[in-house]
């Protein structure tokens, strides 16, 4: 079995994120894509809401895809969530199973820079999602990444969750930006600086 991971903050999921995920199964007939929040990623700032909201979040907008699941071992393990820590424990739960890790085009650019990344290539290839425009080159990364990084190519959507939430900040509409489950779920909870929803 071949899965795909996909790993982020989440703050909030959206449609970019599924795309890429999308985009990375079927060019390599992945049976399955993982969405895996993080707890307090390496990379980033501290994210805006909890990590359980994150992860109820990304299994809302994973609900309605018969190859998409959701992840919850970083959530749960706390602390920063390094990659390599999670691929070695995946590897041991999950002994029978491929794993490729899914990862945007600027992520691509920034991989020499991961956490013990020469162990983390040893464990798994990566599967890097070029966007029109990017300026992702493969051939720019160290030769022991070169040889584990395969390219999906998808198409353009200028989306970020930092913009997403500077736009419900400021009042303004996020819908179709995220799943409708998941604008769902904002809106219920009152997060990003929305006002919740009344109920009856």
């Amino acid at each position: 079995m071949k899965v795909g991971i996909m790993g982020g903050t989440f703050d909030p999921i959206h449609i970019g994120h599924m795309l890429v995920a999308e985009a990375a199964r079927d060019a390599y007939q992945l049976d399955e894509v993982w969405f895996m929040p993080s707890h307090i990623p390496p990379h980033k700032q501290k994210s805006s809401v909890t990590g359980q909201m994150r992860l109820e979040m990304t299994a809302e907008a994973v609900s309605g895809h018969p190859f998409f699941r959701t992840l919850n071992v970083e959530v749960e393990r706390g602390g920063t969530s390094y990659t390599v820590d999670t691929v070695t424990e995946l590897r041991q739960i999950y002994p029978h199973i491929q794993f490729t890790f899914i990862v945007g085009a600027d992520m691509v650019n920034y991989l020499p820079n991961w956490h013990r990344i020469d162990e983390l290539a040893e464990m798994l290839d990566f599967i890097g999602v070029n966007r029109p425009g990017s300026d992702l080159d493969v051939k720019k990364l160290p030769v022991f990444l070169q040889e584990v990084v395969k390219i999906a190519d998808m198409p353009l959507v200028d989306i970020s969750s930092s913009m997403i939430r500077k736009r419900a900040a400021g009042g303004q509409s996020i819908r179709y930006m995220v799943p409708d489950s998941v604008y769902d779920y904002i809106v219920r909870s009152g997060i990003y600086g929305i006002q919740p929803r009344a109920t009856n």
